[in-house]
């Protein structure tokens, strides 16, 4: 009997498992990167982390915790901001914003709940979180939490964050 699990596919594994009536499953939960291309509201940050080369990365073993600014979070910042940040004479700004984004390990919700914490990033700032009302990570709100991902998790965010 198979277990119902959120984030995960459900596969049968060949039709002569199949023909006897046993099933398997496998752990086909996306990456962090798949799972931004599958939301269809990340098409902003999956174009960043492209130009600045960090696709692998973020494709790696992790686990990272990588709070996600929307396209609407991208759309909030000074007209010509995006399109300058993607070329690729910025590209070293532009890794130092993404990686600003990204923290190592895993850190759900309920880890942060009542808490202020500073935390290292993967550019090396701190990054500062107020779990004390909701989740805030600096100016912007989570406005979804505890996205799962085969190498981490992924927290929505309202604002881009600026190192």
């Amino acid at each position: 009997m198979m277990k119902r699990r959120s984030f995960m596919k459900m596969t049968v594994a060949g039709a002569g498992l199949a023909a006897l009536g046993a099933c398997a499953e496998l752990n086909t939960q996306p990456d962090i990167v798949d799972t931004a291309v599958a939301a269809g509201s990340f098409t902003t940050l999956v174009a960043a982390v492209q130009a600045a080369g960090l696709v692998d990365t973020l494709k790696g073993p992790g686990p990272f915790t990588v709070f996600a600014p929307t396209d609407a979070a991208f759309a909030k910042l000074p007209a010509g901001t995006v399109d300058s940040l993607l070329k690729p004479e910025n590209k070293d700004q532009l890794i130092a914003i993404l990686t600003y984004h990204v923290v190592p390990g895993q850190t759900l919700a309920a880890d942060l709940a009542g808490q202020r914490l500073s935390v290292a990033t993967v550019n090396g700032a701190n990054l500062h979180i107020d779990g004390r009302n909701g989740v805030k990570v600096e100016k912007a709100n989570v406005t979804q939490a505890d996205i799962l991902t085969s190498n981490g998790v992924i927290h929505v965010i309202d604002r881009v964050l600026l190192p």
